[in-house]
């Protein structure tokens, strides 16, 4: 049966369409990460100055804890048959669901500007060993142009497509990586211990903080606005426990493996300027051709789960726009990014500066909603969910003029502590700098959030 193109956005998910079962997201997950936008921060952290065996901790540790901090929010899409960013509309008013799809917005179009650029970089690097020319802007141009074009047709076709994208995408990124490994093996030290003259922010321990946020914790939250999106396919027959255990397996793995083995490679072919310049470089030409198809096929998965994404939260903000158009419209934006940007900052503090950014304003996102969730104890109403979309007014969740204003301010003041909480190379926050350079951004986001959601609903009975 020939495949359609799936034409709905952010309405309510019917019964008759969830027969998705919870093992989906394993593959989905597992096969949209096995990627080099993700394998980059294995990278990250060796350019940070750790030794292998300490990214390693660092990747592990980070990706536990964020994971255990977001598997619950898939509860919000499966409950309400709706993305999270819609759903979140039960706690920041049908409008003020704004604030998630805004979130989610910035959130994957970094992620994709990172699949273009990594994706387009070793598709180059590949061509130009294999034929024998020199990478020049051109030729990058076209390598970004090809990546770009492939992942918007994957994400228009949309998300049972990506379903069966991401089961093959998996095995067949394993196998690449099996053989990176045996190519890679001789020139790789297991026994790598950093270099302490390059840590980050000076010494070990907020060095090792930072890549646990950057390259581990980062990871799952990346992903607060996005797990609704697959989980609201999911049966209503099945358990909450269900849905939390295979997103929190689903991440655990789906990250912390690509990232562990970007790591690798960093330790084997190390290129302080770029990861797939210095993973093509270090390569034997037998695994040339291979390298080619991890940049296509590896740049599919992580591209078009993330463009689908990013179609439906622009779907949410412009209602009046359809999800093949909010998805063609992001793909441009996000590829224009990688155009301007790639000549222009370093890449290192470009990607670890926004992340922690993004971070914390996700984080203080999935705070409050999931806080307001356990208030509520996870209960819809689905038809007033929908108001803002169908152009209407009034419900549950109106609050005032569709907004509910304690919870903004919650978000806003969450944000920006954890902001002001950011250590990095280039910023440091004033809380940090009062706990001697200790990164505090995620957790000062999350308790100042709930803290201050909590202190304005004051009061206030449970719905």
């Amino acid at each position: 049966m020939a495949q359609t193109i799936e034409t709905r956005g952010v309405d309510t998910v019917p019964d008759s369409e969830r027969t998705a079962k919870p093992g989906s997201l394993i593959r989905v997950f597992l096969g949209a990460n096995l990627s080099l936008s993700v394998m980059v921060f294995g990278w990250l952290a060796i350019l940070y100055g750790l030794g292998f065996w300490e990214a390693v901790s660092a990747i592990v540790v980070g990706t536990l804890l964020g994971a255990a901090f977001v598997a619950r929010t898939s509860l919000l899409g499966w409950k309400a048959a709706t993305n999270n960013s819609v759903a979140s509309g039960a706690y920041f008013g049908v409008r003020g669901r704004l604030v998630g799809s805004f979130v989610g917005l910035l959130i994957t179009m970094q992620y994709i500007a990172l699949t273009v650029w990594t994706g387009g970089e070793m598709a180059t690097a590949s061509l130009g060993k294999l034929l024998g020319f020199e990478s020049s802007d051109l030729a990058l141009s076209a390598g970004y142009a090809l990546i770009a074009l492939l992942i918007v047709v994957f994400a228009i076709i949309g998300y049972r497509f990506i379903v069966k994208l991401n089961s093959v995408i998996a095995p067949v990124m394993l196998v690449l990586m099996v053989l990176s490994v045996v190519a890679l093996w001789p020139s790789f030290d297991p026994g790598y211990a950093g270099d302490p003259q390059l840590y980050a922010l000076g010494s070990f321990w907020p060095t090792w903080l930072l890549a646990v946020i950057t390259t581990g914790l980062a990871g799952p939250v990346s992903y607060v606005t996005q797990t609704g999106d697959w989980a609201r396919y999911i049966s209503r027959s099945h358990s909450e426990g269900e849905i939390v255990s295979k997103t929190f397996l689903a991440m655990v793995i789906g990250l912390s493996l690509p990232t562990v083995f970007g790591a690798f490679v960093a330790t084997a072919a190390f290129d302080e300027f770029s990861f797939a310049a210095g993973y093509v470089a270090g390569s034997p030409v037998w695994l040339v051709v291979p390298l080619l198809l991890v940049a296509i096929v590896g740049s599919l998965g992580q591209g078009s789960i993330n463009l689908y994404s990013m179609g439906l939260d622009l779907d949410a903000i412009l209602p009046r726009l359809s999800r093949t158009k909010s998805t063609i419209l992001v793909a441009v934006l996000s590829t224009t990014l990688v155009f301007v940007g790639k000549f222009v900052f370093d890449a290192e503090a470009a990607v670890t500066n926004s992340v922690l950014f993004l971070t914390a304003l996700a984080t203080a996102w999935a705070s409050i909603s999931m806080f307001m969730y356990w208030r509520t104890r996870g209960e819809f109403n689905q038809a007033d969910l929908q108001v803002f979309n169908s152009g209407g007014s009034g419900g549950k969740y109106w609050y005032v003029s569709g907004w509910n204003f304690k919870a903004v301010i919650a978000w806003i003041l969450g944000s920006g502590s954890g902001i002001l909480a950011i250590s990095s190379a280039d910023y440091l926050g004033p809380i940090s700098e009062l706990f001697a350079g200790i990164d505090l951004s995620v957790p000062m986001a999350a308790l100042v959030a709930i803290a201050v959601v909590t202190i304005l609903d004051a009061g206030k009975a449970k719905r």
